[in-house]
């Protein structure tokens, strides 16, 4: 079935053969088999009308960061914090990463699978069409396989698309030494979850004190055996190395990048490797040390922006106000945080070829925004009350009440 949109104030799109943002106007949009088919003044094809009454339309959002898989919450850590409460103190009393990954190890697939539905219902409502979801809070072969099982069953019940990543690496459990946990990662993680198709990514926590460069090279090396795309989480805490491995691993994306070094920045400049900043994990901890957007897009790199979502260091799940956030503490511009939730981030996913842009043969991916200027998105902290309809595929998947 066709579908036409109509009476649209002005679409707001990445141009990526000029590299710039493009801006138009009196168009209309033919949806067909999920896909648009064209976008002109005038489309005369017989088909069903969608009014936009005037809205302006942009691409569906993409987060490519998060770790929406768990039980509970931290509040008390993040009051404890506020208090002076160390990392080390929290995990101490028992909090931490730690904490999440007791609850998810102690749940039932159904008891983990409606509470992480629940943390990623809200995602929709901001404007996210894709967004990939990590395990990780699991850390043994069965609760890594049981949490990607979850996110298989997620995407398959909500109407936008989930990108399962597994991150077994994601911290060191108590039971193990580090090499004898990576032994179990590659032996026995890895071959399962390609074997059972559960994820389409591998991503390492490469960090001091979790995964260092040996094993976290170790770790990607056998998920690219497995077919499994790599990914990392690098130069958040101490430059060693990290993002320089990401470009030599060819990962996707490298995310974090606070304390990334020149070297690190030279290495992914000159690499297809996408630079993925996470702005909410910075102001939700209250630090002041953002991650240098202005360098890393100076220097050359593909840079997107994603929430971090997750149950202790960042829980917004908002893509307009990360926007915001890069704006206002990370130094990009208005029109590079859009390609930050668009088109590069769609990169950072493998998913460029079809999303992330209004253009001929992508999906009809698109939010409705009562605005006539792309700079209240993150103008609007509250961005959502801007939102009218959101549609994934051609469809309706959330309208304003």
């Amino acid at each position: 079935m066709k579908t036409k949109i109509i009476n649209i104030n002005k679409i707001f799109t990445w141009n990526p053969e000029k590299d710039s943002l493009d801006i138009l106007t009196n168009k209309q949009i033919l949806i067909e088999n999920n896909s648009i088919v064209k976008i002109e003044n005038n489309i005369n094809d017989d088909c069903k009308i969608i009014d936009a009454n005037y809205c302006s339309l942009t691409p569906g959002f993409i987060d490519s960061h998060t770790h929406p898989i768990f039980i509970g919450d931290r509040s008390k850590e993040f009051y404890n914090r506020s208090k002076g409460f160390s990392y080390e103190d929290i995990k101490n009393s028992g909090g931490g990463i730690l904490s999440s990954i007791k609850k998810v190890q102690d749940s039932s697939f159904d008891e983990l699978f409606e509470s992480s539905i629940n943390n990623i219902k809200p995602f929709i409502n901001h404007g996210t069409t894709t967004l990939e979801a990590k395990s990780g809070y699991g850390l043994s072969v069965k609760d890594e396989i049981k949490s990607l099982m979850v996110i298989k069953k997620i995407n398959d019940e909500l109407p936008i698309d989930i990108i399962p990543t597994f991150l077994g690496a994601h911290a060191i459990p108590q039971a193990y030494n580090s090499d004898d946990y990576v032994k179990l990662i590659c032996e026995e993680m890895i071959p399962q979850v390609s074997e059972k198709k559960l994820a389409e990514f591998c991503d390492v926590f490469c960090e001091d004190g979790y995964f260092n460069i040996n094993q976290s090279k170790k770790i990607l090396e056998t998920a690219k055996k497995y077919n499994l795309l790599p990914r990392l989480h690098a130069d958040e805490f101490k430059c060693f190395g990290a993002s320089v491995l990401a470009a030599e691993m060819n990962a996707l994306s490298a995310d974090h990048l606070m304390v990334i070094n020149d070297k690190g920045i030279k290495a992914l400049s000159h690499s297809k490797t996408i630079a993925t900043i996470l702005p909410g994990t910075t102001f939700f901890l209250n630090k002041k040390k953002y991650a240098d957007g202005r360098k890393l897009i100076d220097s050359g790199c593909n840079l997107s922006i994603a929430t971090d979502f997750n149950p202790g260091t960042c829980t917004i799940r908002s893509l307009p106000n990360i926007m915001h956030l890069s704006i206002q503490n990370c130094g990009l511009t208005l029109e590079e945080s859009f390609l930050a939730v668009t088109y590069n981030a769609a990169k950072s996913l493998n998913r460029h070829q079809n999303r992330g842009l209004i253009k001929k043969e992508f999906l009809a991916d698109f939010i409705f925004w009562d605005i006539n200027r792309l700079e209240e998105i993150p103008y609007w902290f509250d961005s959502q009350s801007k939102i009218k309809k959101i549609f994934k595929n051609g469809l309706e998947v959330y309208k304003s009440s």
